[in-house]
Order: C-alpha cells, then sequence, then structure tokens
C-alpha cells in the first residue's frame, strides 16, 4: 500500500510533464510535436530543458523546507523565512557586480552557496536560547538577516549600471525562461545526490522531532548534525536561487501538504515533498506562461500569492493554538 502512494504522484507528474510541452505562447499538440520538425527543436531545446529545471528546482525547495522544518521542530520555517534564500540572493548579486560569473563559471553558485549557508548560521545563531530554538525567535531572526541582507542588496544596486539592476530585478522575482540544458546538467547532479542523501537521514530527522534533549539521549549529536543538515539545504537552496531566482514559499507549503496527506514520518514525508515540489512548480511555471500569454508572469509572484496566506493562516493557527 505504502508503494502504491507514490504511482498517482508519478502519473501527475508524468501528465504535467507533457501538458508543459504543449502548452505556452505557443500552443502544440503531441501529433505536431511528431510531424513537424521545427516544433520538435521548440519543445526539446527551449521547453523540456525549463520544465525538467523546474521540477528539479520544486523538488529541491520543498525537500529542504521539509528538512529544516524537522530539524527546528518547526512548521512554519523554510529557506526564504531563514534566511538562506537571501543570503544565496546576495552571493549571486556579488558574483554578477564583480564579475566572477563571466570569468570563473561556477563563481554564481560558489558565492551564492557560501552566503546562503553563513546567513543560515547567523539565524540560528540569533534564534538559539540555552541550546533551544523557539518558533517566534526563529521567526524574528529570519526577519531581521533578511532586512539586513536587503539592505545590502539594495546598496549595492544603487552602485550598478541600470542593465544589471534591471537583470537583477527581472531574475530576483523568479524566473525560468530561456533555461537550456547545461542548466539542467548542472542542477541534475548535485541536487539528485543532496536530496538523497537528506532521505537517507530521514532516521535522524524522526529522532530530532521529539526534541533536542532526547535526540541526545538516543546518541544523536544534535549540534554537529544540525549544522551538517543546514549546509545541504544552504547548497539545495542557493542552486534553486542561482538558476531560478527567489521562489519563495515553496519549501514552506508543499511539505504541510505532504503532512496531511500521509503523516509525519520523514521516511515517506522527504521524498514525496521533493515530488509534489516538483510537480507544483512545474504547474505554476505553466500557469505564469498561459495566463497572460503571450506575455509571461514571473514565477516568483504566483508562488508568493500562493505561499503569503498560507503563512498567514499558519500564523494565525499557531497564535489560537498558544492561548
Amino acid at each position: 500500500m505504502k508503494k502504491n502512494r507514490y504511482l498517482i504522484p508519478v502519473l501527475i507528474a508524468t501528465i504535467s510533464f507533457f501538458l508543459s510541452l504543449s502548452f505556452g505562447s505557443v500552443d502544440i499538440s503531441i501529433k505536431e510535436i511528431l510531424k513537424n520538425e521545427a516544433y520538435k527543436d521548440i519543445v526539446f531545446y527551449m521547453r523540456a530543458p525549463r520544465v525538467i529545471a523546474a521540477f528539479l528546482i520544486g523538488g529541491s525547495l520543498a525537500i529542504s523546507g521539509a528538512t529544516i522544518q524537522s530539524l527546528f521542530q518547526n512548521p512554519m520555517a523554510d529557506p526564504s523565512i531563514l534566511g538562506i534564500s537571501s543570503g544565496a540572493s546576495l552571493g549571486a548579486i556579488l558574483a554578477i557586480t564583480f564579475g566572477f560569473s563571466t570569468t570563473f563559471s561556477l563563481g554564481i553558485p560558489f558565492l551564492a552557496i557560501c552566503f546562503a549557508f553563513i546567513s543560515s548560521i547567523l539565524v540560528y545563531k540569533m534564534a538559539s536560547i540555552k541550546g533551544k530554538n523557539s518558533i517566534l525567535t526563529l521567526i524574528l531572526s529570519g526577519i531581521a538577516i533578511n532586512l539586513f541582507l536587503g539592505a545590502v542588496n539594495s546598496f549595492i544596486l544603487l552602485n550598478i549600471s541600470e542593465s544589471q539592476i534591471r537583470e537583477y530585478i527581472f531574475w530576483s522575482m523568479g524566473n525560468l525562461s530561456g533555461k537550456e540544458w547545461n542548466y539542467v546538467i548542472i542542477l541534475a547532479i548535485p541536487m539528485s545526490i543532496f536530496s538523497i542523501f537528506l532521505v537517507k537521514k530521514y532516521k535522524e530527522l524522526n529522532i530530532l522531532l521529539l526534541g533536542d534533549e532526547n535526540g541526545s539521549s538516543l546518541g544523536l549529536d544534535v549540534i554537529k548534525f544540525r549544522r551538517k543538515m543546514l549546509f545541504v539545504t544552504s547548497i539545495l537552496t542557493a542552486l534553486s536561487v542561482c538558476i531560478g531566482g527567489n521562489i519563495g514559499f515553496v519549501g514552506l507549503v508543499i511539505p504541510h501538504i505532504v503532512r496531511f496527506l500521509i503523516g509525519s514520518n520523514n521516511r515517506d514525508v522527504l521524498p514525496m515533498s521533493f515530488l509534489l515540489g516538483g510537480i507544483f512548480l512545474m504547474n505554476t511555471d505553466l500557469v505564469s506562461r498561459v495566463v497572460l500569454a503571450p506575455k509571461e508572469v514571473s514565477i516568483g509572484i504566483i508562488t508568493a500569492l500562493i505561499g503569503a496566506p498560507y503563512f498567514i493562516y499558519l500564523l494565525l493557527r499557531y497564535k489560537k493554538e498558544s492561548f
């Protein structure tokens, strides 16, 4: 029965993939793709890598969110709220500003990963009170780091060219247009490796759900384990930000839906979060291409419109449960 629970999501992912290939500024049926060579080029070289990139980014953000929520026993934690996305964004814009993206092919991913990890550690340290992390202090620390990094980004924007500003604004809203197969190759290998790594750590994450003290009594080095997992989620988030820009709330919304559907055991939550996160972002990207076709709506705008109300709902529910 548990194996069959993946059958429907895989089927939905397959259908979503082919729908995403067929629809866009120009609608192309599967029959037309097979008959017309020009359509084959559009689908294979333009749409297919973009759709696969959307799946990988959505899956990585969702599994990172599920991991972070378990790390902090906090249902409202996700990469964007904890400052990881802002840190990755700062690293990316610094790489663009100083020309590292042209002189060093891995300049953007390298700086994005470094700053994402630094920001996550800062939030973690700021939120720690006697070795514990409360929901309130974690959120407030994340807000503080996001505001600070946002100010640094704004300062940098004042000192770069107009073309760079336009490029940054377009990128920062979240966008998957123009993604080619080289992006997919860059994404697929590390994202697959680190996502599998997270899935294999489900036992330790389940132990952490019992609390830090219980985790330590069961032989888990909580501090070391948490830092290691923060590093991995920072890499996944940074890679996602580098390729797709700031795409928020995927890591918040999807794990909640997964836990509502199948429970809180990370053995199933982590792989299912990756799968549903990929499905969600594939379909969000499809909506971004067709809702105002031939114009595109930034995918980050759509995820924010969905995720922000859900975050408010979670805050209100937590407030109600606290009294």
